[in-house]
């Protein structure tokens, strides 16, 4: 399969450029945008005016609309994986803060290097868990309601499947990632896709990656502590999406790049800023253009997929 992350497209669009090659029409997903999700004329002339909207935000809402019973139990079910969030931040907290106060303390190296991994190896203990915990209310919840045979949400799943069957390509837009991978999902998930190649960019980044990274090294409240927030569609392997580093990524301090890079590992952590793009392909990356990776040694590695 043919993945291609890009940088942020609202400022300087690449995405024109990327699509060099791929005749015909284009599939696009802008549910992250929701109820500006239709506002896509902009992205259209980018594409040529090839573009065929999905419109998957707008779907979702029909079906609830049609579908009291699934509108209720979505509902509930999100309402417990923002609770599993809730508690398992909280223990992040503390377990990051613990991680800060023993890289602080000075014994001879062989004891600091140990102690720090045993900081690190809880962090990636309660990230597996808490990831565990989220598929496990994903399951229970396709187990009771099996929304794909529910007949509204089969009639738009078909609608979906038959319009991306008549395009060439598949693009993904950014916008607010909860609801985009929440969209995504409803809608068929990896089944969606169907190996045409795929563009995604910001969330959508995001959403194709096997897991979804929420992160802001320092942002204007709260503390500045990355969490694993969902699965992602997993159509691009071995990879933690970073967009827009220069505004959420403190990439000049060794210690939390290091850190982050040794959390996620063994998959890549890439950064995606203003023209950026890198190939995914069968699991390999390729065509690196302005992407930059989070090394374990805390450096900024820019000639990793070139």
């Amino acid at each position: 399969m043919n993945v291609t992350l890009l940088g942020p497209q609202r400022f300087k669009p690449t995405l024109a450029r990327a699509l060099q090659g791929i005749d015909g029409p284009i599939a696009i997903v802008t549910a992250g945008w929701q109820e500006r999700e239709t506002d896509d004329a902009e992205l259209d002339r980018e594409l040529g005016g090839r573009s065929v909207n999905l419109r998957l935000h707008g779907r979702a809402e029909e079906i609830f609309a049609a579908d009291a019973e699934l509108k209720e139990a979505h509902r509930l079910r999100q309402e417990r994986l923002m609770q599993l969030q809730d508690f398992y931040r909280i223990r992040l907290e503390h377990l990051v803060d613990a991680a800060r106060a023993v890289a602080r303390r000075c014994p001879d190296a062989v004891t600091l290097a140990e102690e720090q991994q045993l900081s690190l190896a809880a962090v990636r203990a309660l990230d597996r868990q808490h990831l565990a915990r989220v598929e496990e209310v994903y399951a229970e919840f396709e187990g009771a309601w099996e929304p794909s045979e529910r007949e509204p949400v089969a009639r738009h799943q078909a609608e979906v499947a038959a319009a991306v069957s008549r395009c060439a390509a598949l693009v993904i837009a950014g916008g607010h990632v909860a609801v985009l991978v929440n969209r995504l999902k409803l809608f068929g998930g990896r089944t969606l896709v169907d190996h045409r190649p795929i563009l995604a960019w910001s969330a959508g980044a995001m959403a194709v990656s096997e897991v979804v990274v929420l992160f802001h090294d320092s942002p204007p409240q709260g503390a500045g502590i990355a969490q694993v927030f969902d699965t992602g569609l997993g159509l691009c392997k071995g990879v933690v999406a970073l967009p827009s580093p220069r505004q959420r990524l403190r990439a000049d301090d060794p210690e939390n790049v290091s850190f982050f890079a040794r959390r996620f590992a063994p998959a890549a952590c890439v950064a995606l800023g203003d023209g950026a793009q890198v190939t995914c392909r069968d699991g390999k990356f390729e065509g690196a253009v302005a992407t930059f990776r989070l090394d374990t040694s805390g450096r900024v590695d820019t000639g990793w997929a070139a």
